[in-house]
């Protein structure tokens, strides 16, 4: 009997060593696939308002790439004016968008994540217990994600972004990610940028306070190694959640500070332009199928220039069909794109309407696809801002996922002049839970 209790006393403690050749390959075997599946849309699948994303971005900032579906809610690209993504109602968290510091629309995706429900405290029972269940280990890898985006407007200028995240659990609850990748940068008359960025994030509660911070270093081929940093803050308010978890009712109210190279395109990083970025946002259910998000985000430059942007979207789902409204303007202080090199207007406004479809196409297989239209206008002139996008989501296995999609939106990212502007986007996303 004294040997039984022995043996069942006794557990083996796992530790979680660091594999990097495993991790690697990982890497290397998901940019693959997600290239393949023709790249999520970072603008079309991170719920976005369609001046593309305006998606947090990384944001019109991270506006039409998904403006967040509760867990698809994340950082600003006029992208992201196109399309909220998945519902915010939903307890189904997709992962964080590639971390972009750009203040163009095209790369607003807020990231609002919505906590599951309290747990239950456990019974009291009336009869002690002997330990029969392993140790939790010090720390568990939960999570691999591997993001892929491609930008490219009409005027050859192309961004790559290819990044992986690692994600762990510690023992106490909290988390942290590790982040690399490779990015480039290419645009006419412009020398070529390579990035390779390394970022480590730690993420932790204080009572219902969700504390995001993470820190770490962007190293190029031809310039300087510049620092990054970001910490966000996020609070949930009066949530209601049904049993099968979708979100009823409820706020979250958020405040990000963001630090770190400008990577709107080639010329910006040649110029080695740096930004501190920062403001409040609010997310509001109103009832299960109407919910509004509001966001402020102020830039300082290190070229003397400070930004101010701000974007709404009202949302309203119907069946399988949503319709919203969506609301950016952006202006700086001095127009320096001629100079520094990214687009930095005195006043940008853009208002759209969008109607969107979301649904099973086969049983592993969700798509969404979303249409806006609308207007712009830059310099006191008017011109028409359309778009649409499409997105599709495929479950490989109980454990894996892979979102890929396309968007184009005619919304600018820079002055033309009188000539046209569009941006096209091809996205992806492999995810791949342990």
């Amino acid at each position: 009997m004294s040997e039984t209790k022995t043996n069942t006393q006794t557990t083996t403690v796992r530790k979680v060593g660091w594999k990097y050749l495993q991790y690697q390959s990982a890497l290397i075997l998901s940019v693959g696939i997600c290239t393949l599946g023709a790249g999520k849309l970072q603008a079309v699948t991170e719920n976005s308002v369609s001046l593309n994303t305006f998606e947090n971005e990384n944001s019109a900032s991270e506006l039409t790439e998904q403006i967040p579906s509760a867990d698809k809610l994340e950082n600003p690209n006029p992208e992201t004016l196109n399309g909220f993504e998945d519902s915010l109602v939903e307890l189904h968290y997709p992962s964080k968008p590639l971390p972009q510091l750009m203040a163009v629309p095209e790369n607003f995706n807020p990231g609002l994540r919505l906590p599951p429900p309290e747990p239950q405290p456990p019974a009291p029972s009336s009869q002690p217990q002997t330990s029969t269940e392993p140790v939790t280990p010090a720390v568990k890898l939960e999570s691999l994600t591997t993001d892929f985006r491609r930008d490219s407007d009409n005027f050859d200028q192309r961004n790559l972004f290819i990044e992986e995240t690692a994600q762990f659990r510690l023992a106490n609850g909290n988390r942290f990610r590790i982040r690399t990748g490779f990015n480039s940068f290419e645009q006419q008359d412009v020398e070529s940028v390579t990035n390779i960025p390394l970022q480590v994030e730690w993420e932790g509660k204080i009572d219902r306070v969700t504390v995001t911070v993470g820190g770490g270093v962007d190293t190029f081929d031809r310039l300087p190694t510049a620092l990054n940093f970001n910490a966000r803050v996020e609070v949930p308010i009066a949530m209601k959640v049904s049993p099968s978890g979708q979100l009823q009712s409820g706020v979250v109210i958020s405040a990000d500070v963001e630090q770190g190279p400008y990577k709107s395109n080639a010329e910006t990083l040649d110029n080695q332009i740096t930004a501190w970025r920062f403001g409040p946002s609010i997310y509001w259910q109103i009832d299960p199928k109407t919910s509004l998000y509001s966001s402020l985000r102020l830039g300082s430059y290190n070229d003397g220039n400070f930004e101010q942007q701000s974007f709404s979207r009202l949302e309203h789902k119907i069946g399988q069909f949503s319709i919203a409204a969506n609301v950016f303007n952006w202006n700086y202080t001095d127009d320096v794109q001629e100079t520094s090199g990214y687009f930095s207007p005195s006043d940008f406004l853009v208002y759209n309407g969008e109607v969107a479809w979301e649904g099973n196409v086969f049983e592993d297989l969700r798509c969404r696809v979303a249409a806006t239209l609308g207007q712009q206008r830059l310099k006191g002139e008017w011109d028409n801002s359309n778009g649409y996008q499409a997105r599709c989501t495929a479950k490989l296995s109980t454990n894996v996922e892979a979102d890929f999609g396309y968007a184009f939106s005619n919304t600018r990212n820079r002055d033309t002049g009188e000539s046209a502007y569009n941006n096209q986007s091809f996205t992806g996303q492999l995810r791949i839970k342990f």
